[in-house]
């Protein structure tokens, strides 16, 4: 094959036979071509035909040979659940030798969505150790993950498996998020309740009072994260799928959780808990404290 310019364009040579000579496949045996001492001898004396059925193409995906597969989802039916589907239908119909792989939101879903399990686990690990430090113990920061995580996932899990959501990419995001923000419910308790100990009252008294006086502030930063991520819920337009799974998520999570966190952490602290020794005060600070009370003045 060659190629020609013409006014600085450049086209291929193509060589042909006349149409006349080409309409069918047996045309071709009569075709001569050049031999041994420039004889011209027919294609049929060496050459047979043989029909075959090949693709128009032969696409590749991650440098192996590949057929894509699209599909079009029903309503209501999560992503997972029809990858899911579909592979369990290619174990049956493939034979060996073959695998599946998957490109966009798919593939995703499947190179990601596996690690939510340890990231999730990591993230706990973390904030755990975190409260740890900040309470110089290991059963607070277990009172406060058993007594408000569990029951705020439960409550957005609840939801996922009514249909309201699905588990993707963007839900876990949420349940990770989940547990740092309903967490802060069970530290506001914990943390007053050890106060009051040390103050001289005594283990279950200061739990059910710490859970009455910080019932305001749990209220408001609930009331803070459900309107803040409510309107993500009723998003519409480019993108609103992944709004709405954070938002659902988010929102379930905060309401159930803090509903149960007031009466799960309570009852956790009174088990787990150590008892507390009210903290002296001392002498020279007594001292201090009446001199600088304020004197009567004689009239």
């Amino acid at each position: 094959m060659n190629r020609f310019s013409i006014q600085g364009q450049s086209y291929k040579v193509i060589p042909q036979i006349k149409r006349s000579e080409r309409l069918t496949p047996e045309q071709l045996r009569s075709i001569y071509v050049s031999g041994p001492d420039g004889k011209l001898v027919p294609l049929s004396t060496f050459a047979t035909l043989k029909t075959t059925t090949e693709p128009r193409e032969l696409k590749r995906f991650q440098q192996l040979n590949a057929v894509r597969i699209q599909a079009v989802m029903p309503p209501n039916v999560s992503l997972d659940k029809a990858l899911g589907f579909f592979e369990g239908e290619a174990r049956k119909i493939l034979p060996r030798g073959y695998t599946l792989d998957y490109a966009g939101e798919s593939r995703q879903l499947r190179t990601e969505g596996g690690k939510f399990l340890g990231v999730f686990l990591l993230s706990a690990i973390l904030i755990g150790l975190v409260l740890a430090a900040q309470f110089e113990s290991f059963r607070d920061p277990f009172v406060i993950m058993t007594g408000s995580a569990p029951l705020a996932l439960s409550g957005a899990l609840l939801f996922m498996f009514l249909g309201f959501t699905s588990l993707n990419i963007y839900s876990q995001v949420g349940l990770i998020t989940l547990v740092g923000l309903v967490a802060k419910n069970g530290i506001l308790i914990v943390q007053f309740a050890n106060h009051l100990q040390e103050t001289g009252s005594d283990k279950a008294r200061a739990v059910v009072e710490a859970a009455g006086t910080r019932l305001r502030p749990i209220l408001m930063t609930t009331a803070a994260t459900v309107f803040g991520h409510l309107p993500l819920i009723f998003a519409r337009g480019p993108g609103a799928g992944a709004r709405s799974s954070v938002g659902i998520t988010l929102v379930s999570g905060m309401i159930i959780g803090s509903a149960f966190t007031l009466f799960v952490v309570p009852a956790i602290y009174t088990l787990v808990a150590r008892a507390r020794k009210p903290v002296e005060v001392p002498e020279v600070a007594k001292a201090g404290a009446a001199g600088l009370a304020p004197q009567a003045v004689p009239a």
